[in-house]
């Protein structure tokens, strides 16, 4: 097989949640124990770093990626999911897995895992965790998928564990109260293995303490650490001044950024308690460049500079939104216009109801089956007191909303992972 039909392979014979949503969720670790006895335990191999949350996983594991590679470690990175194209998934000191071994795992040992059964991202993180072993990684950072306890990289017993934060989402697999998801969540919390809470309080930091005393782990909660002085936002991102790094300059510009800062700086302190060499400058570096070093993309990432500004960001729950909606007010515009898209298992309500009315909206959807149709998400909207317009795809909506927008406006493009990524396409971005 290609390239590309060995990814069509992939996505037609297996479970994929990106795709179809819960039909695809495994709940458990049989597969995942399966598949890694046959492949002979490949992340054993090597050292792992686990990130769980609702929001800024992506950010964090991109983050703490960049700065152990900078420090001179080579670091595999496995993240989900994908925007455009499948490997980004899998990473080495931020390049992407070669399609030739795509292609050959596939061919070798499609006999082998075919009986077992396993979901599209059970077989992924396999080919990840192998992929690591082969590439002689000194460290891998494996972002969770969904939840934490029965997540299929909860096999892994890493040197650091980091819960992002909680909040709603996935509440049909994890649980409809902050404290049950955070239950789910706190599963990646192992005997003596250090973990880094980035957010929580009340019932939700209880959830934690009262799971790391049961499991016999050290808990540092990142706000308890005080470890960032002050943040400015500026035009090319947040100027942070903290405990260590004095006139930090971070690229990732979302409102958000400042929590997961905080959270990762916590976790280079952490890693180098248990002597791992992080030079000041490899710190200062990653996080001035982390999309180049990591090729992150999504994250209050600006398409377009001026006439109009246009940006486009993957938040897409009730806590990621907020930020959005926050950010948005900030910024200068004559009118705003909010290119939308949502996949239709989420909470659509609550979402819609924290998005700005002093808007024009293009409702659209992406090009997968999980999306919500463009005409049912605009009338949604208008019951919150959102109107604009419908357009069957987001290169539609895209073309719309510039030839209406003039130059002194703003476009913001988000809802969902899907739509970003099919926006992104439209840029350019491969």
């Amino acid at each position: 097989m290609t390239y590309q039909e060995t990814i069509e392979y992939l996505y037609n014979q297996l479970p994929v949640y990106q795709k179809v949503g819960g039909s695809a969720y495994k709940e458990g670790l049989d597969n995942s124990l399966a598949l890694d006895k046959y492949f002979s335990h490949p992340h054993t191999k090597y050292k792992t770093i686990h990130i769980a949350g609702t929001n800024g996983k992506g950010s964090t594991s991109h983050l703490l990626a960049a700065i152990l590679q900078q420090s001179g470690y080579k670091v595999g990175l496995y993240t989900s999911p994908h925007l455009i194209d499948f490997r980004e998934r899998i990473r080495v000191n931020g390049e992407k897995i070669p399609e030739q071994y795509v292609v050959d795992f596939v061919a070798k040992h499609r006999e082998a895992f075919e009986p077992i059964q396993p979901s599209f991202f059970e077989l992924t993180m396999t080919m990840a965790f192998r992929y690591f072993a082969d590439a002689e990684v000194d460290i891998a950072v494996i972002e969770v998928g969904l939840g934490g306890r029965l997540d299929s990289t909860n096999i892994i017993t890493p040197v650091l564990s980091i819960v992002t934060n909680i909040s709603f989402d996935h509440m049909q697999f994890l649980g409809n109260t902050l404290e049950k998801i955070a239950a789910e969540k706190a599963g990646i919390i192992k005997k003596d293995i250090p973990v880094i809470i980035g957010e929580a309080e009340g019932g939700v930091r209880k959830v934690f303490e009262d799971t790391a005393s049961r499991v016999g782990a050290p808990v540092i909660f990142a706000e308890d650490e005080k470890l960032i002085y002050s943040s400015l936002k500026t035009a090319s991102g947040w100027l942070y001044d903290t405990k260590y790094y004095l006139q930090l300059k971070g690229e990732l510009s979302g409102y958000a950024q400042v929590k997961n800062t905080a959270t990762v700086l916590c976790a280079i302190r952490e890693l180098q308690k248990q002597g791992y060499t992080i030079p000041s400058k490899a710190v200062y570096n990653s996080f001035a460049y982390v999309n180049e070093y990591t090729g992150l993309m999504g994250r209050w990432q600006i398409l377009q500079d001026n006439n109009p500004k246009i940006v486009c960001d993957t938040g897409h729950n009730e806590a990621g939104i907020k930020y959005i909606s926050e950010q948005l007010q900030s910024e200068r515009y004559d009118t705003l216009h909010i290119i939308l898209g949502m996949v239709n298992d989420k909470d659509i309500s609550s979402v819609l109801a924290l998005l700005p009315k002093k808007a024009i909206y293009y409702f659209t959807k992406a090009a997968i089956p999980r999306s919500m149709n463009e005409r049912k998400l605009q009338e949604l909207a208008k019951n919150k007191g959102l109107t604009g317009y419908s357009y069957p795809t987001v290169k539609e909506a895209v073309q719309a909303a510039k030839d209406w927008a003039t130059s002194a406006d703003f476009i913001f493009i988000g809802g969902s992972n899907f739509v970003v990524a099919d926006a992104l396409i439209e840029f350019g971005y491969k």
